[in-house]
């Protein structure tokens, strides 16, 4: 009997205070407050109502009828639902333990920690996952599915080595090649279930177009293709939110998940859990050298990490480890939906990123970098372990440093002392000669950094060698400090 495999990521992010300034009062005792949307509370119960309890619920009634499923739930949508929907929490427990519903692994944070220049944030969020659903649901799980799917070598190997029998990620076309995505394959010895984009977005993404050939997608005719595709096991995986939220009831999302297990028996399809496909033989060994993932048509990390934007935020997060006095907390500007919020793609996939972004581009960069530049300002404040670290600290928006000529701006742009060191190797000749007869490089480091002595080391240079070596000198004295 051929087996069907369904998966559905489950996660809402703490969206980011849109109004946030950098200007609020002084040091607030609940950074919560301080720095998220006060919305994501209406936003989430509206979710539950709309989809997390009626899909649930659904499914709960059909799992002694055959219907099976993985739910990867994000740690941070479990944390929002302890404190405002526990009713809907308690519908997951339940069918957690069932044993036609398996409970696979992710980041903690949903975050883009697997991208990040060293791996050890990222082993430390699965660990923080794989606890949670130990403590929450009382399942130890076997499968992994790094968020939005995204994997290469490198991800392989940590996941390999934290002892899962399996990962989920994208039947990417230029990987796969001419094979299919229905069956087993392996990366550094780790197996992989490979998603079946085109049956999953069969759902996912075309379930309301009317101008599709196949519309409208009922329950018996999806069956059906799905009985009559080849190979060892059809693997699909979506967003949860397709049931109710992105697709309201209305549209027959609900119908068409309620009839699916029967029509799929009737059919000879089997749904089975992802370590239920974990038997059979792995068809080829891939080597994935460069991030893949299921978002955009790239199907790669360019919906995370592409644009000045979105590249500047990665590397202050990470960088703000160092300031970070609760890790948790440093954690949550890690969650991946802040940078796919700043993605400013054009066509089809920048109309998905619109559609499901916070805020608009721009905003939801300068709403970022001023957040963690505050945070890392509370923490210096409150820490005097860190007080040190103050001129290494980000800058908010609008006190970054920002190059330009006779003839305006460059394009480049400082957020802190390290950035400014790389910055003065990269501009434009003309600009630094410009800004340095100004003194606008040692006002701001003065006056805005708050370094006296590179100040002044600044103003005694005579070309931008001396201007590099006199920052790179200091910042390396300030970080010493910290060791």
């Amino acid at each position: 009997m051929k087996q069907f495999c369904l998966g559905f990521e489950v996660h809402q992010p703490y969206r980011l205070n849109k109004s946030f300034t950098p200007n609020q009062s002084g040091c607030c005792e609940d950074l919560m407050e301080r720095y998220f949307d006060p919305a994501n509370k209406e936003l989430l119960l509206r979710i539950c109502n709309k989809c997390y309890n009626p899909a649930t619920s659904l499914i709960l009634d059909q799992l002694d009828e055959g219907f099976a499923c993985a739910f990867s739930i994000s740690g941070v949508l479990i944390e929002q639902m302890q404190k405002w929907a526990p009713d809907t929490l308690d519908l997951f427990v339940q069918a957690a333990s069932h044993p036609n519903v398996e409970m696979i692994c992710q980041t903690y944070f949903h975050s883009i920690s697997s991208l990040f220049w060293e791996m050890n944030e990222f082993r430390e969020q699965v660990l923080l996952h794989k606890e949670m659903l130990k403590d929450v649901f009382g399942v130890v799980p076997k499968v992994f599915e790094n968020t939005e799917f995204i994997f290469d070598n490198r991800i392989a190997e940590t996941v390999r080595d934290l002892g899962f029998s399996a990962c989920f990620t994208e039947g990417v076309d230029h990987i796969l090649q001419w094979r299919s995505p229905n069956y087993l394959y392996q990366c550094r010895g780790l197996p992989l279930i490979m998603r079946n984009f085109k049956l999953s977005d069969d759902i996912a993404f075309r379930f309301t177009c009317r101008d599709w050939e196949a519309w409208p997608l009922t329950a018996d005719k999806y069956a059906n293709w799905v009985s009559q595709t080849p190979g060892d096991f059809i693997p699909v995986f979506i967003d949860y939110e397709t049931i109710g939220e992105h697709y309201w009831a209305d549209t027959g999302i609900l119908e068409f998940f309620r009839h699916l297990a029967p029509e799929l028996k009737r059919n000879g399809v089997e749904m089975v859990n992802p370590s239920d496909v974990l038997s059979y033989p792995v068809r080829e060994e891939y080597s994935i050298p460069l991030p893949v993932s299921w978002a955009d048509a790239e199907k790669d990390g360019t919906a995370w990490i592409e644009n000045r934007k979105q590249k500047n935020a990665f590397r202050s997060v990470q960088r703000a480890q160092k300031f970070a006095c609760d890790e948790h907390m440093w954690r949550y500007f890690q969650i991946s939906d802040h940078f796919y919020y700043m993605s400013c793609k054009h066509g089809s996939c920048g109309e998905v990123h619109t559609y499901f972004s916070h805020q608009p581009e721009h905003q939801a960069f300068t709403s970022y970098m001023d957040i963690l530049a505050d945070y890392e300002m509370q923490c210096i404040q409150t820490d005097p372990d860190k007080a040190d670290l103050y001129p290494l600290r980000s800058m908010y928006i609008n006190d970054a440093f920002y190059f330009s000529s006779q003839f305006g701006y460059t394009g480049h742009v400082a957020f802190d002392l390290d950035h400014f060191a790389e910055m003065l190797s990269q501009a434009p000749a003309d600009s630094i000669e410009f800004h340095h007869k100004q003194g606008h490089f040692s006002d701001w480091i003065r006056n805005v950094v708050g370094d006296e002595l590179l100040a002044t080391a600044i103003e005694g240079a005579t070309c931008r060698q001396d201007l590099i070596c006199a920052t790179d000198i200091r910042r390396q004295e300030l970080w010493d400090k910290k060791q």
